[in-house]
């Protein structure tokens, strides 16, 4: 493990700057009891699919973090489908402003994020509820946002009803599901993945 975890830090190193992002010597550490934890559970949880910790670096840690440039100072965010903590808490980790609620339905992973906010100490900017977002109120939030969520494109509709009024949206995907967030949010802006020519980031406001 301590060969994967210095193949991850160098790898943030070397391509955060193709993200976006500035990386301290303190955020790195972090991000790595993060990693280190996340392997830890992930044979059990099937968190994320088995990858390189140079994969994970980019496809899971930096894409996150392209959110950061978007969440204005003391943002309140409401993460859904957080599952393994992505994108939200490598936001968190790198900015201690950030105020989020973590929204996930399975028991056995907010077991899992629970000791992820511990290890990162973001417990104090964020709070878990163990719940399809359906069945609970939106939070106060100022951005939603979601990565992998199960059945993303037929439960879209319902999520975008469901969020905050005035929120704005920044969520992941592909083709399929930029052109449907198009179709109902006309207005929506894109960014290309670095890397990726067929993945994006998706800004929508309703």
């Amino acid at each position: 493990m301590p060969r994967a975890i210095d193949e991850l830090k160098d790898s943030l190193q070397l391509h955060a700057a193709v993200y976006g992002v500035d990386l301290s010597p303190q955020v790195l550490e972090r991000l790595s009891g993060y990693y280190e934890l996340l392997l830890k559970w992930n044979d059990r949880l099937h968190l994320v699919a088995p990858c390189s910790p140079d994969e994970f670096a980019t496809r899971h840690v930096l894409e996150s973090l392209m959110l950061l440039r978007h969440l204005s100072l003391n943002a309140r965010v409401a993460d859904v489908g957080s599952g393994a903590g992505l994108p939200i808490i490598p936001c968190l980790i790198v900015r201690r402003d950030l105020r989020a609620t973590l929204i996930e339905s399975s028991q056995r992973k907010a077991v899992f994020l629970r000791e992820a906010l511990r290890e990162v100490d973001s417990f104090p900017q964020a709070q878990l509820i163990v719940a399809r977002f359906e069945k609970v109120s939106a939070p106060a939030a100022d951005f939603v946002t979601c990565r992998a969520l199960d059945r993303f494109q037929q439960v879209l509709p319902a999520l975008i009803d469901w969020g905050p009024h005035a929120a704005t949206f920044l969520l992941y995907g592909g083709l399929e599901l930029r052109r449907k967030i198009e179709a109902i949010l006309p207005l929506a802006k894109v960014e290309p993945i670095p890397q990726s020519e067929r993945r994006f980031l998706i800004i929508a406001k309703t």
